[in-house]
């Protein structure tokens, strides 16, 4: 199974709380993570894009840097960890991300890819002019259906002349060519979601569920089995995580319980209402969906592994035993730390990393 590190591109990471720690982004806090994710042995690190906070007291992803230049800061200072860039698509026409795919790409040849979002945080979009308008709820996979399409051609032929309902291109070119096969991934996990992933992308980044419930996003792997076999295309899943480990299992809960109590409800709250047009924008079974629910929205309701190292090593395993799961991203409510103790304390016990303890981590 591949492990991924979901960096701290925003302020305070993933966690939506006045007692989670706190911390602004900036590229040596990266640096330091993914330089640390490549010690250990992490496959790969992947960045948001997020132009737009959800304020509260914490000021919560009030505080972003650029994907694009971060991946390509961090492929400078990195030798062998994969590294994906996540390109707005309603910001960043197609041939430009084709060209700093190529640009970022003869920095660490081979070694790069695009996570492509269309959108669904309004807010984001209309501060700039460039919402498209309550239609982009229901139309956003035709319109990623057709950036992705000349993206992949800029990328791979050079040369575009797509004409389409969104974009036309005359005789479009990028040259030099990224290195042949760079990964596309998609985050959607509604129906069209998964549809367009089957059809246009390598891997799907899905959210994992629960609490300490690691199987739990099995029904996505399948539908997105099924949304394959429609295409003849074999995608497997990435699937989040959010680890908080410590010695104990009673000592890792007290920490869960601690962000729980200290919830942002300010942010939450710009959290729920920026999700919920797009819950109704006919998509169904949507990762917004799940962001936003009330359960424990304190960590955007993604899968949450809390426990002493042994504990989260088991249950990662069983996360790799589930059909179609290629790797897992992880995140961690302190990631310098996090990142070591996983490298040290948590891999070595995972038979599904066996490969890793027998001698590929670097350093």
């Amino acid at each position: 199974m591949d492990i991924g590190v979901f960096i701290p591109i925003g302020n305070n990471g993933w966690l939506i709380s006045e007692t989670a720690p706190q911390y602004m982004p900036t590229f040596e806090l990266n640096k330091a993570v993914v330089q640390a994710a490549e010690r250990h042995g992490f496959d790969f690190a992947l960045s948001m894009i997020k132009l737009r906070g959800f304020g509260g007291k914490t000021g919560f992803w009030e505080h972003n840097l650029e994907s694009f230049t971060l991946m390509a800061g961090l492929a400078a200072v990195t030798d062998r960890i994969k590294l994906f860039a996540t390109a707005a698509t309603l910001t960043l026409p197609p041939a430009i991300a084709a060209r700093m795919a190529s640009t970022i790409d003869s920095i660490a040849p081979g070694r790069f890819g695009i996570n492509l979002i269309t959108g669904w945080q309004k807010a984001e979009y209309d501060q700039m002019g460039l919402w498209p308008g309550e239609s982009h709820y229901r139309d956003r996979y035709g319109y990623l259906a057709e950036y992705a399409t000349i993206l992949k051609e800029l990328m791979e032929t050079g040369v575009s002349d797509f004409k389409g309902r969104y974009f036309q291109m005359t005789d479009c070119r990028v040259s030099p060519r990224p290195t042949p096969g760079v990964k596309i991934i998609c985050a959607g996990s509604s129906d069209e979601g998964l549809a367009f992933t089957a059809q246009h992308a390598d891997y799907s980044f899905a959210l994992g569920k629960g609490t300490n419930t690691p199987t739990a996003f099995a029904p996505v792997n399948q539908r997105l089995e099924a949304a394959g076999a429609r295409t003849g295309r074999d995608v497997a899943s990435y699937i989040l995580f959010m680890i908080i480990a410590d010695e104990t299992d009673a000592a890792a809960l007290a920490r869960w319980k601690l962000y729980r109590d200290g919830a942002d409800h300010a942010a939450l709250a710009w959290l729920t209402d920026q999700a919920a047009p797009n819950a109704q924008g006919g998509t169904s079974n949507t990762n917004t969906t799940q962001l936003a629910a009330p359960e424990s929205a304190v960590n955007l309701n993604m899968g949450t592994l809390v426990g002493s190292h042994a504990s989260v090593a088991r249950m990662l395993d069983e996360v790799a035993d589930v059909p179609g799961t290629a790797g897992v991203l992880l995140v961690f409510d302190d990631f310098v730390p996090g990142v070591e103790a996983f490298g040290t304390r948590i891999q070595p016990l995972m038979r599904s990393r066996r490969h890793v303890r027998a001698g590929n981590a670097h350093g």
